[in-house]
This record gives C-alpha cells, structure tokens and sequence, in this order.
C-alpha cells in the first residue's frame, strides 16, 4: 500500500498552470480582453465560492437543506460531517479561476508598461531623445552572423528600465518603461561590458520599435558609439556580485581555453568568454542547460547543507546542518541565505528564479520538521514566478527548465524503478532514467524554436553529469575565496577546471559525430509530431522490455544512425558517388567547394558563410585531411565557415588573395589560422602546385607588387584544376566582368572545361566571352535563399544555350562531379 507521503500532491498543479497561460495570453491581446477575462475569472470564482460562504454563515447547515449533509456524516456516532465532494471541486476551482485572474491581471500591468507614457510613442515615430535608464541585466555580445558578403558586426545589448526621457525641445518626461539598448562597436565596448545592474546611464539614442511581437520591451534603443555615461553608482549588493564575478574570472585566467571559457558559465552563468563553435557544441548535444545556472547548481550547493534528499520526490534533512548543531529553523534560514546570494550572484534568470523559488519552497518544508513532495513546490514556484514575472510564461527556457524539473520529479522515479529491475544499478538506473525523461518531454519544445533534434543528448548528459558536481563545488569555492586570498582561489580554479574541461570535451566530441543532430520541422506542428512520436516510443519500449534482441537491434540502428560510417552511408545513400573528384558543398548563399586529392585528404576551395554547413559537407565526403584551403577573397560568404573546415581536421595551409578587404574579415581569418597553428600564404599568378592526382594553376589575381587592382570580387583568385582522368575544373570566385575579360586577355589559351565554377553564384553580371571560350560541360552555382536574385536566370539561359547543363545547389542539393571523358556525370544529392 502506498503511503500518503509517497503519494504525488497535485493540487497546486491547476493553479499554476492557469495562472500561467493566463498570463501568457494576457501579454498579447488588448488590455480590455484582459480586464474582460480576469472579470470572468472573478464572477465564476464567486459563483463556485458562494455555497461554501453561505454554508459558514449558516453555521455550518447546508442552505440546500440537509439531506447530503446527512448523509457525508462519517461513521456511525456522527462523529463530523463530511464536505461534499462537489463542494470541494467547487472550491478547488474557484481557487483554480483566482489564479488565472491574478496572471491575467499582473500579466496586463506589465503589459501596460510597454504601451503607456512617452518611450513607445518614440518609437512609433523614430525619434531621437535622451534618455536615463537603469541597467536590469549584464550586459552581452550579439552572435556573429553574416548579411550577404558581410559579417555583421558585433554589438553590446543590454537589458534596462527607462526612468527619464528630455525630448529634443526641451521637454522631460518620468516614466518606467522596459528598453533593449543596442550599442555598435567602438572604443567603448569594454566598458559597456564592465556594467553592473542597478547602474544608472544618461544615453542619447534612437529609439525603435521593438524587434519581433511580442518582445517584452517597449522599444528598442540604438545608441552611439562611445563609452557609456554613468550617472548612478550601481547598488552594494550588486558590486559585490559583480566582484566574486570577476574574482572567479580572474582565478580561472591560468585554465586551458576550454576551462577557461566554460568554468564561470557553469558556476554563475557567466558565458561571456564562450565562444561560437563552443557554444554551438553545447546546442548539438543539447548541454545548453549547464551555462543557464539551474535547479542543478543550487542543489549542489544546498547538498552541503541539508543533505541529500532520501527520495526521489521528498525532502530529508541531512548534510552539514545537523553536524555543526543547526535546528531546523536555523538550517531553512541558512539555506536562505544561500539561496538569495545565489540568485544576486548568478543573476535572476528564469531557471535561476526557478529554482530559488522552488528551494525556498523546500527549506520551508525543512524549517517546519514536515516532510513534503517537491510537485508542489515546484508547482508553487511557478506560482509566484508567474505572478512576479509574467514574462515567464513566455520564456521557452523557463518552460524548459520546468517541464525537465517536472519530469525527474514525476517521470523519472517510475523509469528508474523500471530500470533496477531490469538489472541496472541504482546509481546508473537513476542517472540513465533521469536523462530520458528529461531530454523525452524537452525534445519536443527545442524543436519548436531550434528545426533540429540532438540524438546524443543522453550519452553526453550521462557523461558530463559526472563532472558537474565537482566543477561546481569547487568553482563556488573559488568564487568564495578569490576576495581574500587570489593564489588559493586559483589552485581552486585549477582544481575545478579539470572536470569542466572534461564537460566541454564530452560536448565537442558529442557534437563532432556525424549523426549528432538530426533536422526536424520547426513550429508548434513539428513539436506536436515530435511528442506523439515520443508518446509512441515509450509505449514500443514497454511492450519490448522484455524482448532482449529488439531492444539491441534499435540500440545498433541508433549507434550507427550516430555514427554514420562513410562506407555504410555511401552504400546506403549513394553519396558521395564512387570516384568523386570534385564537389559544390550546399552551405546556402556562399560558395565551399573541395577537389578529391585521393584517400581521406581534399584540396578545399572556400569555406562558405556557415562553419556548421561546411563541416557537415566535408564529414560527409570523407574529408579528414586538407593540404591546402583556398580562400577565394575576403567576404563572409567566403571565408566565415572558416572553423569548420579546421574543426577536427589536419590543415597544412591557407593561401589567400593579396587585396585584404574587408579588413576585419581578413583579420579573422588570420586570427583564427593562428589559433589553429595554420601558416597563411598569398596566392601568386602563374605558381603550379599539385596533392594527389590533382594538380593546378593560379591565373588570377595577376602579379606585380602592391595588392591586385579593383574591388574585392575582382581580386578573387581564379584556378585552374586537372584532376583524376585529365577532368578539368575551372573555378572563378566572384570575379566581375571587367576582370573576366582581363583574365581572358591575360590567358589567350583558355579552352573548353568540363566544369566551371559559375563566378558570383550565377549573378547576371558575366562576360560572354569567356563563357563562350570556356564551353562548360557542367557549369554549377553555389547559391541560396537570398536578396540578389542569383542566380539570374539570363546566365542560366546563357549557359544552357552554349550546351552546359547547370544545376545550382539551392535546388539540388550539395553536387559531386565523378568519372572522366564522355562517363563524366554530375550527381546532386538533392535529387
């Protein structure tokens, strides 16, 4: 028989859960749906409340008369009367319509915030105006990205609460309004960074609205370039968070650059030394939750003082409390404590309010000697975190962190049950029936935001879970001792850099698999099949759980779905055909092409704008080795997926066009070859070179001292390739036609190729000439979604019409070229 307190406690779990859809809906409709659902809400509330009040204030006689009174007498003296059982669902959801009109109502103050006083009527009108704003969060980098042949640059954003705002005439306005401030690259960035919340700036900007619907800003603040202007000192508290913030940055300087980067992320959430492909390894094997301190962290810290809990879903006291003679009192307030310096120092975001409140809720449990389930305290936090924040309902990684919390509390135990009877020992059981539940009723919300699923998420949760609780204990003792004694706090840091070392290495080799990500469809939709498609699987293992054979045989199919041996997935998908010799990457608008140098190495010619795109391309070709990367020019689209081609690769050189615009492009691409330890040369005209059986020639950018005349297109460089079978490949960057003709003038003996790069993904700006002194066989464009209108459908005709055929990779998928002479084919993988 189950006992009571094994029993989950759900009654709090309708509350919340209207309260929080309330207050998700009340966000995006009008304020008067708002006040018409939260008096709805309070009419109905009243309605079911009524017969309760009556019955108190008859003295507890049922006004209806007193036959169902009668007969809930329980026992046969008539010891008490019974509630009705109506009764009681009666209150139970008029406690459930109170809820939803208390998140309906604070989600429409909030709301009202984002419409109301002078900062949105700025933003309607694009105005200019100084402003006083507050700071609310740390301020963070935007990701790199590439617009077209451009990198984005990176800019400073942070989150703030206007309080003041001086029009151009003079005018001034007190308000509270919550802004996004953007501020471009400058001299200044540093400094914006250095910004603690609660710090008081006086900016002029331009004021936007905001950037997507449904943004929890009443408009977006562009300023100017320049350090920021303080005017208020930011609060005590704050200064202190910000110094054991630093402090721990500056004990983990000595670490390893994995370490380094990640150890301050996984002790305060502190990322902002984690760079991209770090960060997108986290994403591949969905580890992301490790940088947004959570519930995790907290229990870690709050181990040492209270103890493990005994089971699954109730709270013992243990730990140090008891050992050091803490009452129980004393025990909940020092875990307060605790509890609130994490928050201050971790910052309140939605997983760190999550599990504050919810610890909170526990410590009460442990203060009062009862002992209680976590659902309702977790249902609880969620409670007052969507009353506090209505933003919240919103949040998909507070709907993350919930729905995972839920789930080890609810799913979790029955699976690990299930699994020690299977023969698993306990630990693991618990560890491997943790990880399932949690990536099972999570899977589906990442795709709804993310179009992909990760497939080794539960190994590389399984093994960086190992390393989190040292990392963590011993980074927070380095966050407590850098303020007194710098040296010890570094022997700290060391000591904790080695398992989050280890946590980035599970990351990055989980993400290097082939199979580690598999794309499926975005939008509420693609979640929906997702969790059906879940739904199922649980429902398959149960019915096999006793079939040993099956359960291996889907256990081998997942490992090599993983895996994805390049012999097996040439057999099974035909890509890349047998023999061959040169192939157009799909990586959408850029240009990645590699020439097969025989064995695992290929001549690679441009890196495309996304290093994901590119890496994928080239595991799948087989690619392990580069003897040499060509970089055509400068522009994004070109060189930005530089990372992937490096990313696990042996790279002997990159050799490069002389004219180095745009300057910061160039600049990264030097920057990154050195931390890879790659020499990078400059192409010259006329020089030979040969890998393999592939031999070829620079024609173009042409010699002579000083960097090449012209713009950065026509300073592409141009090669000519002879691969297996005497194939000839001819690849032209982005030349423009002024350098097309100057290129055939300067190369009289240009003839027909088999294969020719279309120059700048097939823009309607070629010469004739040398389309008609070159006669392509195949002529291919590497193209995708984009504003230009490439490929132009003149070039294309053009093309056709002297008898190439043309595929484009937007279309068809990556392309390979195999054979030679008249078996030459081209094979797109899209068809």
């Amino acid at each position: 028989m189950t006992s009571r307190d094994e029993t989950a406690d759900l009654r709090l779990v309708p509350p919340a859960l209207a309260a929080w859809a309330a207050a998700a809906v009340a966000l995006g409709v009008a304020g008067w749906w708002t006040v018409a659902g939260v008096g709805f809400c309070l009419a109905g509330a009243v309605v079911l409340l009524t017969p309760a009040v009556a019955r108190r204030l008859t003295g507890g006689r049922d006004p209806a008369g007193a036959g169902e009174g009668a007969r809930g007498r329980a026992g046969a003296g008539g010891g008490g009367v019974k509630v009705p059982g109506w009764r009681l669902r009666a209150t139970a959801w008029a406690g459930v319509l109170l809820c939803a009109a208390a998140g309906a109502a604070s989600a429409g103050l909030h709301a009202a915030d984002l419409r109301r006083g002078p900062v949105p009527v700025l933003a309607q009108e694009y105005g200019r105006a100084r402003a006083e704003v507050t700071v609310t969060a740390d301020p963070r980098l935007t990701r790199p990205r590439v617009s077209g042949r451009s990198m984005v640059p990176v800019s400073v954003v942070v989150e703030a609460e206007v309080s003041l705002v001086e029009r151009a005439d003079g005018t001034a306005h007190r308000t509270r309004a919550p802004v996004l401030l953007i501020v471009p690259p400058g001299e200044g960035r540093d400094a914006w960074l250095r910004l603690l919340p609660s710090t008081r700036l006086r900016v002029t900007a331009r004021f936007a609205p905001p950037m997507a619907p449904g943004d929890p800003f009443a408009a977006v603040l562009r300023a100017g370039a320049g350090p920021p202007r303080v005017v208020g000192a930011p609060s005590a508290l704050q200064r202190a968070a910000g110094e054991l913030r630093a402090g721990l940055r500056e004990a983990s300087d000595g670490l390893a650059p994995d370490a380094r980067a990640l150890l301050p992320g996984l002790v305060v959430g502190d990322t902002s030394r984690i760079g991209t492909d770090l960060r997108e390894a986290f994403e591949a094997t969905d580890l992301t939750h490790l940088l947004a301190v959570s519930g995790s962290n907290l229990s870690i810290v709050l181990l040492l003082l209270v103890g493990r809990p005994g089971r699954a879903r109730q709270v013992e006291r243990g730990g140090l409390a008891p050992r050091i003679g803490l009452s129980l009192r004393g025990t909940a307030l020092a875990g307060a404590g605790l509890t609130l310096a994490f928050v201050v120092v971790c910052r309140p975001d939605p997983s760190v309010l999550r599990a504050a409140a919810c610890g909170l809720v526990v410590l009460l449990a442990v203060a009062t000697g009862r002992r209680r389930s976590l659902l309702p305290a977790l249902a609880a936090a969620v409670l007052v975190l969507v009353l506090y924040d209505p933003w919240l309902a919103r949040s998909y990684g507070f709907l993350l962190s919930v729905l995972a919390t839920g789930a080890l509390l609810v799913v979790a135990p029955g699976w690990s049950e299930a699994l020690r009877r299977r023969g698993v020992p306990g630990r693991l059981a618990e560890a491997l029936a943790a990880a399932l539940a949690a990536q099972a009723v999570t899977a589906p919300v990442v795709v709804v935001f993310a179009g992909r699923m990760s497939l080794v998420a539960i190994p590389a949760n399984l093994f960086a879970e190992l390393a989190v609780a040292p990392a963590t204990v011993f980074g927070f003792a380095a966050l407590a001792v850098a303020p007194v004694w710098a040296a010890g706090a570094a022997g700290l840091a060391w000591v904790a850099g080695w398992p989050a070392g280890w946590i980035a290495g599970v990351a990055r080799a989980g993400a290097a698999l082939p199979g580690a990500e598999l794309a499926w469809p975005g939008g509420w939709w693609g979640g929906a099949a997702l969790a059906l498609v879940t739904v199922v699987a649980v429902a398959g293992a149960r019915r096999l759980r006793h079939r040993t054979w099956p359960v291996v045989g889907v256990a081998v199919l997942l490992v090599l779905v993983v895996v994805r041996p390049v012999p097996l997935v040439r057999w099974v998908t035909g890509w890349p055909p047998p023999g061959w010799v040169f192939a157009m990457c799909q990586v959408g608008q850029g240009d990645a092409t590699v020439l097969a140098a025989g064995g695992e190495e290929g001549v690679v010619v441009d890196a495309g704008p996304d290093p994901a795109a590119v890496d994928r391309c080239l595991r799948e070709l087989g690619v392990t080795r580069v003897p040499l990367l060509v970089l055509t020019h400068f522009h994004a689209d070109h060189v930005a997926g530089l990372p992937g081609v490096l990313r696990g690769r042996a790279v002997g050189a990159i050799q490069t066009t002389g004219l180095e615009e745009p300057s910061g492009q160039a600049e990264f691409v030097r920057r990154v070859a050195g931390e890879a330890g790659v020499p990078v040369v400059r192409a010259e005209s006329g020089e030979r070179r040969r890998a393999g059986a592939l031999e070829w020639r620079v024609l173009w950018p042409p010699g002579g001292p000083g960097p090449p005349v012209g713009g950065a297109n026509d300073a592409s460089v141009t090669l000519l390739v002879r691969g297996p079978g005497g194939v000839s490949v001819l690849l032209l960057g982005d030349l423009e036609p002024p350098a097309q003709r100057a290129l055939l003038r300067a190369h009289p003996e240009l003839g027909p190729v088999d294969v020719l790069k279309v120059a700048h993904h097939g823009s309607p700006h070629q010469d004739p000439g040398l389309t008609a002194a070159v006669r392509p066989r195949l002529a291919l464009v590497s193209t995708g979604r984009n504003t230009y209108g490439h490929p132009s459908p003149r070039t294309l005709a053009a093309l056709r019409a002297g008898g190439a055929r043309v595929l484009r990779t937007d279309r068809d998928g990556a392309i390979a070229v195999a054979g030679a002479g008249r078996e030459l084919v081209a094979v797109a993988r899209g068809r």
